[in-house]
């Protein structure tokens, strides 16, 4: 996947940097793998606001992306590569041999097609799906279950974390695609409101109570004096730790994600 970038004609296009989406190859979802999708503008059922900077944003449908990859051993052709509007990665709709259609997240490389399969029997290529066991060392996976048959979830394990995860989970091999979406520069608020993002208001800059950390003479540090950074409801902000301490995932958790080193 490639970035665009535009000429500076205007202070908007100086600093976009926009995806080319130059691997989409399909430009019309399959209309039977969409689901309605309504905005709550981070509203709960009583209409109070219970997830801040959520509302506005362009209509869109819930596409049904199959993480478990449910049909084993039965061979599907790549038939496009598509947008989603609900993830970052791009979606691949599939078509297996006795004609089912499918949406899997598509892996860097994928190309229309492409045949790939589900299954202990499966190869090791890019967009297939197999058990970790049968798995070879080394190989780049993706969309890996944490438990057998729950479907996968997690995408990519950056952190470095060492966690244990049983061998009959299965996985996709190759990573995930677009690739390049973390250099991604709206250039403008006006893109970041088209998709669904309010303007996030920090706390410094409130009133005393309106936040914590509001109020004060000029650019004080939160508070009228210096002030630990917190949440709007009181909470540490800055190395507090929130996980539960006897959490029963811990068991398979051999190495806690390295911490940030400081400069």
């Amino acid at each position: 996947m490639a970035l665009k970038s535009y000429r500076p004609l205007t202070p908007t296009l100086r600093f976009k940097s926009l995806p080319a989406f130059d691997e989409i190859t399909k430009a019309r979802p399959a209309k039977s793998l969409l689901e309605p999708k309504k905005k709550t503008g981070g509203r709960n059922h009583f209409g109070r606001v219970t997830s801040r900077h959520i509302g506005g944003g362009h209509k869109q449908h819930y596409r049904k992306v199959d993480f478990k990859r449910r049909k084993r051993g039965i061979e599907a052709e790549v038939l496009g590569i598509e947008y989603d509007p609900n993830r970052s990665a791009r979606i691949a709709l599939i078509k297996y041999s006795d004609g089912e259609l499918s949406y899997i997240l598509a892996p860097d490389g994928l190309r229309v097609g492409a045949r790939v399969m589900a299954g202990s029997e499966a190869t090791p290529d890019v967009g297939n799906a197999l058990p970790l066991s049968a798995i070879p060392l080394g190989t780049n996976i993706h969309n890996i279950e944490l438990a057998p048959g729950r479907g996968g979830q997690i995408a990519r394990m950056p952190s470095g974390e060492i966690r244990r995860i049983h061998e009959t989970c299965y996985a996709t091999i190759g990573q995930v695609g677009n690739v390049d979406h973390m250099n991604v520069s709206s250039g403008k608020a006006g893109r970041t409101r088209w998709q669904g993002r309010r303007p996030h208001v920090r706390g410094m800059v409130m009133n005393p109570i309106d936040h914590p950390m509001g109020g004060g003479q000029g650019k004080s540090k939160g508070g009228g004096g210096r002030h630990h950074p917190v949440s709007p409801w009181g909470q540490l902000a800055k190395g507090f730790k929130t996980r539960a301490k006897h959490k029963p995932s811990d068991r398979f958790i051999l190495e806690r994600r390295r911490a940030k080193k400081k400069v």
